[in-house]
Protein backbone atom coordinates (compact mmCIF):
# COMPACT_ATOMS: atom_id res chain seq x y z
CA UNK A 1 0.00 0.00 0.00
CA UNK A 2 1.29 3.39 -0.81
CA UNK A 3 1.19 6.48 1.09
CA UNK A 4 -0.95 8.94 0.26
CA UNK A 5 0.82 12.36 -1.66
CA UNK A 6 0.07 15.07 0.97
CA UNK A 7 1.11 12.50 3.89
CA UNK A 8 3.98 11.15 1.84
CA UNK A 9 5.40 15.26 1.42
CA UNK A 10 4.53 15.70 5.34
CA UNK A 11 6.26 12.58 6.55
CA UNK A 12 9.44 13.71 4.48
CA UNK A 13 9.30 17.36 5.52
CA UNK A 14 9.31 15.90 9.27
CA UNK A 15 12.02 13.31 8.85
CA UNK A 16 14.14 16.23 7.57
CA UNK A 17 13.21 19.03 9.81
CA UNK A 18 13.30 16.59 12.98
CA UNK A 19 17.08 16.07 11.44
CA UNK A 20 18.46 19.27 10.14
CA UNK A 21 16.62 21.09 13.80
CA UNK A 22 18.64 18.04 16.07
CA UNK A 23 21.79 19.05 15.06
CA UNK A 24 21.06 22.86 14.88
CA UNK A 25 21.58 23.59 11.35
CA UNK A 26 17.66 25.19 10.53
CA UNK A 27 17.74 28.83 9.75
CA UNK A 28 14.69 30.96 9.46
CA UNK A 29 12.04 28.65 10.38
CA UNK A 30 9.77 29.78 7.41
CA UNK A 31 12.43 29.92 4.05
CA UNK A 32 13.92 26.57 6.08
CA UNK A 33 10.30 25.06 5.73
CA UNK A 34 9.63 26.20 2.53
CA UNK A 35 13.10 25.60 0.95
CA UNK A 36 12.52 21.73 2.44
CA UNK A 37 9.33 21.77 0.67
CA UNK A 38 10.19 22.92 -2.01
CA UNK A 39 12.74 19.99 -2.74
CA UNK A 40 10.07 17.30 -1.64
CA UNK A 41 8.04 18.25 -4.01
CA UNK A 42 10.21 18.61 -6.99
CA UNK A 43 11.52 14.89 -6.77
CA UNK A 44 7.98 13.80 -6.29
CA UNK A 45 6.83 15.35 -9.49
CA UNK A 46 9.95 13.50 -10.80
CA UNK A 47 8.88 10.10 -9.33
CA UNK A 48 10.15 9.77 -6.11
CA UNK A 49 7.88 7.88 -3.45
CA UNK A 50 10.50 6.84 -1.24
CA UNK A 51 10.69 9.33 1.94
CA UNK A 52 13.81 8.55 3.55
CA UNK A 53 15.29 9.45 -0.25
CA UNK A 54 13.10 12.28 -0.43
CA UNK A 55 14.45 13.49 3.20
CA UNK A 56 17.71 13.23 2.59
CA UNK A 57 17.80 14.67 -0.58
CA UNK A 58 16.06 17.43 0.53
CA UNK A 59 18.93 17.61 3.36
CA UNK A 60 21.92 17.66 1.51
CA UNK A 61 20.12 20.12 -1.03
CA UNK A 62 19.70 22.68 2.23
CA UNK A 63 23.38 22.16 3.31
CA UNK A 64 24.29 22.84 -0.45
CA UNK A 65 22.49 26.05 0.30
CA UNK A 66 24.23 26.77 3.65
CA UNK A 67 27.38 26.59 2.88
CA UNK A 68 29.18 29.74 1.93
CA UNK A 69 30.67 30.71 -1.49
CA UNK A 70 34.10 31.96 -1.13
CA UNK A 71 35.31 34.13 -4.13
CA UNK A 72 38.73 34.58 -4.27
Amino acid sequence: MTEPLPALAETSLQIAWDFLDGLGELADPQQSAEFLLGHIQSQMLRGERRALVLSNRAIDSYRQRQKPVFVS
